[in-house]
């Protein structure tokens, strides 16, 4: 039998309670003891540890004076016992909870502008169906949410990879890239013009994101792309109460995601202006660890989203 064989372990008939003792004799490095651990006599044990190193041709453990020490192949095996096991006892969760109607917690990052549509409209399919299931969202820009989702905080992403670096760790499905328009107060004069241009708005009073962000960076070197100095009049921030009371108290603009700027002019909040900005950001789209085990619950959020994102984009 050949080690490189993906299926020797079926072959092998490897039974759990082998990956027990391995866990147990690592944890307490005596066979007496890991056999009382586990309610087994201690040439039981002996047995099933020996027919295992038969089976696999290495020695998992040193026998020592005074006890056991796991070697180079025992460190490897057990290491992966730990992982199937747990494995094992998350799928045992798993059908608890689609047996008592899928119940639960997901947790859930995503950016702004899915997080005003796409996401609301993918929540709300699945509680008609699974009312019991907890959702968590939590809404911040992609490079928060990364870093909480590789430490294992949230359990999958609606965002941007931004760092390259990271990467290699994440599986990324992309939904749709982000255009950007303008919009103002509902009734601002700009509203009434006709083909309207960036020279036409460039010298009036603007909210920017601020200096550093994607979104700014993209605005600028939109109006510079048309040599155009970027606005100079203009006010910093990314706090959506306090742009929107910007807007409607006064004829400042501001570059948004279109998606974000429809939900807010359904509302008349503000309008989109007359203008087809030549600015989108990157795409966004699903992001998850790799070789990460997805409860069913966080599954059947995914494939809502990627239901809802189809009709949206």
């Amino acid at each position: 039998m050949k080690n490189s064989d993906p299926n020797w372990f079926l072959r092998a008939r490897l039974k759990t309670r082998q990956l027990l003792l391995l866990i147990a004799l690592d944890d307490e490095r005596n066979i007496h003891r890991a056999a009382n651990e586990l309610n087994m006599t201690q040439p039981a044990a002996s047995k099933q540890l020996k027919d295992l190193e038969d089976m696999l041709g290495v020695t998992l453990f040193d026998r020592l004076p005074r006890g056991m020490r796991p070697t180079i192949y025992g460190e490897a095996m057990i290491r992966h016992s730990r992982m199937a096991l747990t494995s094992l006892s998350k799928a045992h969760e798993d059908i608890v909870a689609l047996k008592s109607g899928l119940s639960g917690q997901v947790d859930v990052g995503v950016i702004l502008s899915p997080g005003m549509s796409l996401l609301p409209a993918a929540i709300a399919r699945v509680k008609e169906h699974s009312p019991m299931l907890r959702i968590g969202v939590e809404v911040e820009s992609s490079n928060i949410l990364l870093a909480r989702l590789l430490r294992g905080d949230l359990d999958f992403l609606v965002a941007r990879i931004l760092d390259e670096e990271v990467s290699h760790n994440l599986h990324y499905e992309e939904l749709s890239d982000e255009p950007i328009c303008a919009v103002a107060r509902v009734g601002h004069p700009l509203h009434e013009h006709k083909n309207l241009t960036l020279k036409d708005i460039v010298d009036d009073p603007w909210i920017m994101a601020p200096k550093g962000s994607i979104l700014r960076s993209r605005v600028d070197l939109m109006f510079r792309k048309s040599g155009l100095t970027p606005p100079a009049n203009v006010v910093d921030t990314t706090a959506i109460l306090t742009i929107t009371s910007l807007l409607q108290q006064t004829d400042f603009l501001y570059a948004m995601p279109t998606e974000v700027a429809r939900y807010y002019s359904q509302a008349r909040l503000m309008d989109l202006l007359p203008i087809e900005l030549p600015c989108k950001m990157d795409g966004f789209g699903i992001i998850t660890r790799r070789e990460q085990l997805l409860s069913p619950g966080a599954m059947i959020l995914q494939q809502a989203i990627r239901d809802v994102a189809k009709t949206i984009y």
